[in-house]
This record gives C-alpha cells, sequence and structure tokens, in this order.
C-alpha cells in the first residue's frame, strides 16, 4: 500500500500543479478518499556530457535562477526531482534540484549551476562527462 499523503503542489505526468510553496514528485499520483497516494519515482540512470550555467532570470518552472544554489535543467524530469551528479573523471558528486529545462546542445544530459559544477570540478574545463542517478540506487555507465 503506497503512502497516503497531503500537499500543496503535485507533479504529475511531468506537469506541475502549484498551490504553495513545495513540491511533491511523483512519477503517478491517484486521488482517493480526501488524501494523495503518491508512487516514488523510479531509480533511472543516464550517462553523457554535463554543462554549466549562471541563469538568474526567470527558469521554466517559474522561480528565479540562483547560480549559487544546487540546481538544474533537464530535458525530461518533473520539477523538483532530487538527482545525484557523479563527476565520472574524478568521483565527486552533488545532489541537485531540477528546476529548468535543457541542455538543448547534442550530447549532453543535464546542465548544472555554477555551485554544482565547482562542487563537481569542472567549472573551468565547462563540460564533464557524468552519471545522473534518479531515485535509490541506478546502474553503471
Amino acid at each position: 500500500m503506497l503512502p497516503l499523503l497531503h500537499c500543496n503542489n503535485v507533479a504529475m505526468n511531468r506537469h506541475v500543479i502549484r498551490r504553495g510553496a513545495r513540491v511533491w514528485l511523483a512519477a503517478a499520483v491517484l486521488i482517493a478518499a480526501g488524501g494523495l497516494f503518491i508512487r516514488p519515482v523510479a531509480a533511472a540512470t543516464q550517462c553523457g556530457k554535463a554543462s554549466w550555467y549562471e541563469h538568474t532570470s526567470r527558469t521554466a518552472s517559474g522561480e528565479r535562477g540562483n547560480p549559487d544554489g544546487f540546481t538544474a535543467a533537464h530535458r525530461s524530469l518533473p520539477f523538483g526531482t532530487r538527482v545525484q551528479v557523479v563527476n565520472l573523471q574524478n568521483g565527486r558528486s552533488v545532489s541537485v534540484r531540477v528546476n529548468d529545462r535543457g541542455p538543448f546542445v547534442a550530447g549532453r544530459v543535464i546542465d548544472v549551476s555554477r555551485a554544482a559544477a565547482e562542487e563537481l570540478g569542472f567549472r573551468n574545463r565547462g563540460v564533464a562527462r557524468v552519471k545522473v542517478v534518479t531515485g535509490e540506487g541506478g546502474g553503471a555507465c
């Protein structure tokens, strides 16, 4: 049985319904008897290149971009999804929250904020090979 959660926002089929400040992520949302049943996002791994950007205007999710925050742009993950990004060259990893869409360059799987790139150790190079893990676990590249 899935847990019963009450929340102000719901991510449903990659669309976010905003009703407050918090966002709960879900792969599927079922409305039942006055509450919401939320099934967690399944684990998945993507491998490819990451770049970083310094976004200070509004992001696709509507929030103001923060280069010092640990955020990222991804093409399809729901806004608010937390992912683990691992730099495959040096083993460093960081947890980021998806709040924007992109990258729009072939071969890249994620764009991270300046602070996340610094933590991952590729700010000066601009691009790195990474593994992006959603959920628990995740496979190898």
